[in-house]
């Protein structure tokens, strides 16, 4: 499970362990509320959809994906883009035995209890760097990305460097550990070279 705030690095470690290990990758992010779903909260800071806001995904779908994979050994997930906040598709999802599954997003930490007592929980991080460097991370990725207009992606930006720290300390007190995300991939790597 990596969790930890946007722009830490998150995605781009769960593809290096899958790259590495040929572990799957559930993202999180893949199950947003689409823009017009009735229950998707609203930011009065920004006037926007708060995608900062755990009530705008559905952990209930994300953690059904995540059991059925690691049981069955297939399971389909959404495919959501962010900047249209639609759903677009769906794609299959496969583990092998002995697979570790990495999920990751924003909101995994809101997960950890119920794959915990599923029994599915392997480990729990809060990939975590400095928060300007967090900061300059999720922009230049945003931009690149074309995820929102530019000046929407500053402001919402500065709200999350603000509001890091929080965000961090909800994550460690839900259960996962924080940690770089050089950390994180090195104690992973290690695991799984113990288990073959």
């Amino acid at each position: 499970m990596l969790a930890g705030p946007s722009g830490s690095g998150k995605s781009r470690l769960a593809d290096r362990l899958a790259e590495r290990f040929g572990w799957p990758v559930v993202r999180l992010d893949d199950f947003y509320l689409p823009e017009d779903h009735p229950d998707l909260p609203r930011s009065a800071e920004l006037g926007i959809a708060d995608w900062d806001d755990p009530r705008s995904w559905d952990g209930e779908a994300a953690a059904e994906c995540i059991d059925r994979l690691l049981r069955e050994g297939y399971a389909e997930a959404p495919v959501y883009d962010i900047s249209t906040s639609s759903v677009v598709g769906r794609h299959e999802l496969r583990s092998r035995p002995g697979d570790l599954v990495v999920t990751e997003g924003i909101f995994a930490a809101e997960i950890i209890p119920e794959l915990r007592a599923r029994g599915l929980l392997h480990s729990a991080w809060c990939v975590r760097h400095r928060r300007l460097v967090t900061f300059a991370l999720r922009l230049v990725r945003d931009l690149a990305e074309r995820r929102k207009p530019p000046l929407t992606l500053v402001r919402r930006g500065l709200v999350l460097l603000r509001d890091e720290p929080a965000v961090v300390a909800g994550h460690v007190a839900a259960g996962a550990r924080a940690a770089s995300p050089r950390t994180v991939e090195r104690l992973l790597v290690s695991t799984a070279q113990r288990s073959r």
